[in-house]
């Protein structure tokens, strides 16, 4: 077992390099992921691009080679759905992104460059999901889950 201490500083060293990153690629300016999506600017595709494949084998190989993950009890799956919920939230999301140009990672990265206007899209998002937190419905638990 891990301590806690070391897999939290696993998530801040892991979130540093993910921020960096995307500062570096300029994926925390708004203007760069709209001119993207505007058919103007390929560098977002290049960018996913590269991280797809460097997370894909890693994801594919690692429960194959190592009997657990360096932090963790086991590796985890998690089973998605295809449903109306999931297509409606997409949809909310994609609309989001495409009028402000701000995913959530880049928002938080994108403070840490100065650019504070982005607080205006991070209490956006923080105000929808306080607002489905507070009208979704709750499924019921698995019955495997069950006491």
């Amino acid at each position: 077992m891990t301590s806690p201490l070391l897999s939290l500083l696993a998530v801040l060293v892991s979130g540093m390099a993910f921020g960096f990153g995307l500062a570096l690629s300029t994926m925390v300016q708004p203007e760069v992921v709209l001119s993207f999506l505007r058919w103007q600017d390929a560098g977002l595709m290049l960018v996913m691009g590269g991280a797809l494949a460097v997370t894909a084998p890693v994801y594919h190989w690692a429960p194959r080679l190592w009997p657990r993950p360096l932090w963790g009890a086991s590796f985890g799956r998690h089973v998605a759905t295809l449903d109306r919920d999931t297509l409606v939230g997409a949809a909310i999301f994609g609309i989001g992104w495409g009028v402000c140009g701000v995913c959530p990672g880049p928002a938080i990265a994108g403070l840490g460059t100065g650019n504070l206007d982005l607080l205006w899209a991070l209490g956006g998002m923080l105000a929808g999901a306080w607002l489905h937190g507070r009208t979704a419905r709750v499924p019921p638990a698995p019955a495997s889950l069950v006491a």
